[in-house]
C-alpha cells in the first residue's frame, strides 16, 4: 500500500513524511525554502532514516523543503508523494549509479511542479515534510517493513535534523518524528475521533487505502454517503423527509398546541443540525482532495445515491 504509479519493474517505494509538532500559538511565517537549503535538510533526514533502517541508505531518498498539513498528504493516490517522486525521476545520475539524496526547494520563491502548500491550510499545529524512498524493490520491502513495524515509536528525528527544521522554516518546534503514511492514516483517524469525525473515518480510509472499493455511511442520526467510483455521493433530504427516516416516531400530538409547537422547534433544531454535519462532512472529504456529489432523494435516499 505504499506504492505509487506508474510502477517501475524491480523497484519499491516507501512514503513517509517528517512530521513537525509545533509549540502551541506557533506561527507559521513560511512554508517553504529556497533550493540552496533544501540539500541540506535532505541530507539531514537521509542520515536519520538510514540510522533507523541501515538498508534506507541504498535507496534513492526524495524530500520537498516545504512543509504541509495533513489534509495536503492523506489524498488518494497520494498526489504529493507522486509529484515529488515523477520530479525525482528526472533528475540525473550519477555515473556510480548510487542512491541519491534529491532535494527540491523554492526558485524566486516558487516551488516546483504541484508541489505549493495551500495557504488554507496553513494554521494547523501538526506540519509534514514528505519523502519518498525509492529503488530496489527486495531493499524497499524491507526498510518498509521496518519503518511500518517501529518509525512511529523510534523514529524521533535527530537533534541535528529538528534544529536545522527550525531554524530554516522559523517554527517553534516541540517535536520531530518521522511517520509513514500508514502512521498518519492512524493518527488521523484519532483526532477525527477526538473532534467528533469517526464516523466519516471508513469512507476516508477506503478513499485512500482501497479506492476501487465501496464504503457507506449508513448510521442515523448521520447523514447519508456512499463513496464509490473515487467520489462521495450524498443524499440530500427534505424536511420531511429527514423526519421521515431519523424522527419517525416523534408525530404531533394533535390535542396540545403548545407540546406540537415544542415538536415542531425540535425538529426544526434537528433538521438544522442534520444539514451542518452534512456542509462539516463536506468539507472534511474535499479538504482531502475527495469530490463530493448531493443527490436530491424523493423515496428511499440510499436508492438515489
Amino acid at each position: 500500500m505504499n506504492d505509487i504509479t506508474p510502477p517501475v519493474p524491480g523497484h519499491g517505494r516507501v512514503l513517509g513524511a517528517l512530521a513537525l509538532e509545533l509549540a502551541y500559538g506557533a506561527a507559521v511565517t513560511h512554508d517553504s525554502v529556497a533550493q540552496e537549503q533544501a540539500g541540506a535538510l535532505a541530507a539531514l533526514v537521509a542520515a536519520d532514516l538510514a540510522a533507523f533502517a541501515p538498508d534506507a541508505a541504498r535507496l534513492d531518498c526524495t524530500l520537498v523543503a516545504a512543509h504541509y498539513d495533513p489534509v495536503e498528504l492523506l489524498r488518494p493516490g497520494w498526489p504529493l508523494h507522486q509529484e515529488l517522486w515523477q520530479l525525482a525521476t528526472r533528475a540525473p545520475r550519477a555515473s556510480g549509479g548510487g542512491a541519491r539524496v534529491i532535494a527540491f526547494g523554492s526558485h524566486a520563491g516558487q516551488l516546483p511542479g504541484a508541489l505549493s502548500p495551500s495557504a488554507d491550510f496553513r494554521g494547523g499545529p501538526l506540519r509534514l515534510l514528505p519523502f519518498v524512498l525509492d529503488g530496489d524493490a527486495a531493499i524497499a520491502a524491507r526498510v518498509a517493513a521496518r519503518c511500518e513495524a517501529d518509525l512511529m515509536e523510534e523514529g524521533m528525528a535527530g537533534a541535528a535534523t529538528a534544529l536545522a527544521m527550525q531554524e530554516v522554516f522559523g517554527l517553534r518546534v516541540e517535536h520531530a518524528r518521522y511517520l509513514t503514511v500508514h502512521d498518519l492514516c492512524a493518527m488521523t483517524a484519532l483526532q477525527y475521533g477526538h473532534a467528533g469525525l469517526e464516523p466519516l473515518w471508513p469512507l476516508l480510509e477506503t478513499a485512500l487505502l482501497s479506492p476501487a472499493r465501496e464504503a457507506w455511511l449508513d448510521a442515523p442520526p448521520e447523514p447519508l454517503l456512499r463513496y464509490a467510483d473515487g467520489e462521495v455521493r450524498m443524499a440530500l433530504l427534505s424536511p420531511d423527509a429527514w423526519r421521515a427516516l431519523y424522527a419517525p416516531d416523534d408525530a404531533p400530538s394533535g390535542d396540545n398546541d403548545n407540546v406540537d409547537d415544542a415538536r415542531h422547534a425540535r425538529l426544526a433544531r434537528g433538521f438544522a443540525h442534520f444539514e451542518a454535519r452534512q456542509r462539516q462532512f463536506a468539507s472534511v472529504l474535499r479538504a482531502h482532495g475527495i469530490p463530493v456529489a448531493f443527490a436530491h432523494a424523493t423515496g428511499d435516499p440510499r436508492d438515489a445515491l
